[in-house]
């Protein structure tokens, strides 16, 4: 974590001593933050999802962030998964060093408003400190990430090759660069932002969405289930978009690849790796098989996954051919499903009928909790992350061996 500059004794000591006013009232405060920054500069509605500033989940979620880091103000080594995730989306949504000052005029402001008498001069300059200091590090952060990739920075065109339906309500959607060159490659289980505009709201809106597909030079895929968008009361936001007023020839616009959650093939030492998802989450899933698989790994993989339906269950046949194609049988596939169809046969269209139960899964074959080298991937609804995490923390193992994609806020 790139180190920040530093904040003195006396105002560590306020901020950890005001952390408790801070999360009575933060909700509070958030949100009156996000309404004066936006109304005072709505060109940020291009980076901020509406959707989740409509439902509060938005506020939520910096609410939560401000509390840590005042609880860790003197320790920020405990929030370096936080602080590389946030560099990461930051980084997909094109964030600048200038915005941060906008940031924290209105962050503190709203401070100030919400605690009256108790922003004390003294509370003020504390805060004042404890947030540059922050924002130096997510800024110095994110400058490496943006360096990383070269020339491409910022938003680039892409056009949209090919739709292809995975099932009912998923579509993949191969895009190429506009200007033909070369793509750079990614690590296994990273996410591209796209934006595209929506007329309701009369502005872009960004998304995330993981590559579905191990690295190549001459396209990206990402594969895109439809949600129904009713959080903020407008039929057809971005995911219904792309499958209704996106076709093959229009354009798109990304930034370049981004995101924590991935596994580097390079990286191999023999070390298996257990990837369980649920519904659409197998996205950045297929992208670390395939390209483990096809990085020449001998490291065994474990493919956990499970849908309500075969019908909502894509990229079946791919995985069923590369577990048939793996003759050193190093992978494993267990396929959950809660409702299968009478014609599908146990052993071949699915290995367990019902929810996903970890405790179904061969421990050795399936989970390797025999190995406690071992590296587990969960992708899917944050719920049922968290109860495959309560699982295998119960099984015996480290937390810090397990990694999560969470998508949107993560305020669950």
């Amino acid at each position: 974590m790139a180190v920040a500059a530093p904040i003195s004794p006396e105002h560590i000591a306020i901020v950890k001593a005001t952390a408790p006013v801070l999360k009575e009232h933060g909700v509070e405060i958030t949100t009156l933050f996000y309404n004066n920054m936006i109304a005072a500069n709505p060109e940020l509605k291009n980076i901020f999802s509406m959707s989740n500033q409509t439902s509060g989940a938005q506020p939520r979620a910096l609410a939560a962030a401000v509390f840590a880091y005042a609880s860790y103000v003197d320790d920020l080594g405990k929030l370096k998964e936080a602080v590389e995730r946030i560099a990461h989306k930051h980084e997909s949504l094109n964030v600048q060093p200038g915005q941060y000052a906008i940031v924290g005029k209105y962050l503190l402001e709203a401070v100030a408003d919400i605690l009256g008498d108790a922003c004390t001069p003294e509370v003020g300059a504390a805060w004042t400190a404890a947030y540059a200091a922050l924002a130096d590090i997510l800024i110095n952060r994110e400058q490496e990430l943006y360096a990383a990739h070269g020339n491409w920075q910022g938003w680039r065109r892409f056009k949209i090759q090919k739709k292809v339906p995975e099932t009912l309500d998923i579509v993949s959607f191969y895009l190429v660069p506009e200007d033909g060159s070369p793509l750079p490659s990614f690590l296994p289980g990273q996410y591209i932002s796209l934006q595209i505009y929506v007329p309701e709201m009369g502005h872009n809106q960004p998304r995330q969405y993981s590559l579905s597909e191990a690295p190549r030079s001459d396209y990206y895929r990402i594969s895109v289930k439809k949600e129904k968008g009713k959080s903020v009361g407008i039929p057809g936001l971005i995911s219904n978009l792309l499958h209704a007023n996106y076709k093959e020839g229009d354009i798109l616009e990304l930034t370049a690849p981004a995101g924590d959650f991935f596994v580097d093939p390079k990286e191999d030492e023999g070390i298996p790796i257990a990837l369980i998802s649920a519904g659409v989450g197998l996205t950045p899933m297929i992208s670390i098989l395939d390209g483990t698989v096809n990085a020449g790994s001998g490291r065994r993989i474990s493919w956990v996954h499970s849908v309500h339906s075969s019908d909502s269950r894509a990229f079946k046949n791919h995985i069923q051919d590369t577990c048939a194609q793996d003759i050193k049988k190093n992978i494993n596939a267990t396929f959950f499903v809660t409702s299968p169809q009478q014609a599908e046969v146990q052993g071949i269209d699915y290995h367990v009928a019902g929810r996903m139960d970890l405790s179904k899964v061969d421990p050795n074959s399936g989970l390797f909790l025999d190995d406690v080298r071992a590296m587990y991937y969960l992708c899917g609804p944050y719920a049922f992350m968290k109860d495959m995490e309560r699982y295998l923390v119960g099984a015996g193992v480290d937390a810090e061996r397990i990694h999560l994609e969470v998508f949107g806020t993560g305020d669950q």
